[in-house]
C-alpha cells in the first residue's frame, strides 16, 4: 500500500465527501476547513465568507489503486470548476474550487489535470491551486458522513444525489465495491 493525501474543495463538503467515499482506493474522507488564517474555525465562522477558509475534503488514498490524476478527473467532473466562489446556490469564498498540494510533483499533476479537463468546459477553469496549509481542521462531527446519514433531506436529494449519480455513471471502473 502507498498511502497518499490530497485536499480538495469543490463547494459544499457534503457533496464532495458523498462522491469520494465511493471511489475505489480512497481510504478516508474527512470534511474539513482549510486556507483560513484564524485557528480553530467552526462552521458558523466559515459561513460568514470572510474567514478565508474553504469547505474541503481531506482524502487519504492508496496510490497503488488510484492515482492523484484519476482523483482529479473525478473532482473536475463532479463540480463546476469554472464558477468563482460558487457551486450552484452556494455562494461565497468558502465554496471556492481549490486543490491544495504537498509537493512540486503534486502541483504539476494538478496543473496537468486542469489543462486536460479544460476541454470539458466552455468557460475557463478557475480552481485555486495552493500549498497545503500547515493545519487542515476537521469539521464538526455532524458534518462527517452527512449524505449517508441524511440522504432523504431535500438538499441531499436535490444537490448531492445528482453529483453522486454523475460519478456512478461516468466512472464505473472507479466505484468501490465494499
Amino acid at each position: 500500500m502507498s498511502e497518499k493525501r490530497v485536499v480538495l474543495g469543490g463547494g459544499c463538503f457534503w457533496c464532495s465527501e458523498a462522491v469520494f467515499v465511493n471511489v475505489k482506493g480512497v481510504m478516508s474522507v474527512v470534511s474539513s476547513y482549510a486556507g483560513g488564517n484564524r485557528p480553530n474555525p467552526n462552521y458558523e465562522m466559515i459561513c460568514t465568507g470572510v474567514s478565508g477558509y474553504a469547505e474541503v475534503i481531506d482524502i487519504k488514498y492508496d496510490a497503488e489503486i488510484i492515482t492523484l490524476s484519476e482523483l482529479l478527473d473525478i473532482f473536475f467532473a463532479v463540480h463546476n470548476p469554472t464558477t468563482l466562489n460558487q457551486q450552484g446556490a452556494d455562494r461565497g469564498t468558502q465554496y471556492r474550487s481549490v486543490v491544495y498540494y504537498e509537493s512540486d510533483a503534486q502541483k504539476e499533476t494538478i496543473e496537468d489535470a486542469i489543462q486536460r479537463n479544460q476541454a470539458s468546459y466552455e468557460d475557463k477553469i478557475v480552481t485555486e491551486v495552493s500549498p497545503l496549509p500547515e493545519v487542515v481542521y476537521p469539521a464538526e462531527a455532524y458534518h462527517q458522513n452527512y449524505y449517508a446519514l441524511n440522504s432523504s433531506q431535500g438538499y441531499c436529494q436535490a444537490v448531492i444525489a445528482p453529483k453522486v449519480q454523475k460519478f456512478m455513471m461516468n466512472f464505473t471502473d472507479k466505484i468501490a465495491t465494499n
